[in-house]
């Protein structure tokens, strides 16, 4: 994965987690995090296939958190910076991701190939969650919750990892 795209991973990671959070404690919280992390790497790296893609996206930037903020009213205690690292299409992927993880699948599979002399890393927790990951993550997950952010770009998402629909699970 390019190093270019490490800050809108941990951006768009950092937003879904406090419009997403989980609702107990510290471990959550991490299996929180490492599931979110997941889906935004995957979309991140199907949006910015290529190096060329992903240093143009370090020149122009993402565009931020606003239109997201205000979909699912969120309002934010503070104006930081990492705020303009969110990409929108990337939140929308990922929530796709999270909601139907049959289409994870999917589009771990259609990950460009250029990507994949990376070292692979474990998807489970974003394709297989366990019962912890599934009980921290019952805002991250929850398909309705997530409907507002998913489905801006879900059309794309689809169209790009050949789903011609999300299955039933994410309904």
């Amino acid at each position: 994965m390019s190093a270019h795209l490490s800050p809108i991973i941990a951006a768009t990671t950092r937003w879904l987690i406090t419009a997403y959070p989980s609702t107990d404690g510290a471990f959550s919280q991490a299996l929180v995090e490492a599931q979110a992390r997941q889906a935004v790497g995957v979309a991140a790296r199907l949006r910015y296939p290529s190096s060329m893609d992903a240093e143009l996206l370090e020149l122009t930037g993402p565009g931020g958190a606003g239109r997201l903020d205000s979909l699912v009213d969120l309002e934010p205690e503070d104006a930081d910076s990492w705020r303009t690292w969110v990409d929108e299409v990337v939140a929308s992927w990922a929530c796709c991701l999270l909601a139907d993880p049959a289409l994870a699948i999917r589009a771990i599979a259609a990950l460009p190939a250029e990507q994949s002399a990376t070292p692979s890393p474990d998807f489970r927790r974003l394709t297989e969650p366990g019962q912890r990951e599934r009980d921290a993550s019952a805002l991250l997950r929850h398909p309705d919750l997530l409907s507002p952010v998913a489905e801006m770009h879900s059309a794309e998402l689809l169209l790009l990892v050949g789903a011609a629909t999300v299955s039933a699970a994410s309904n």
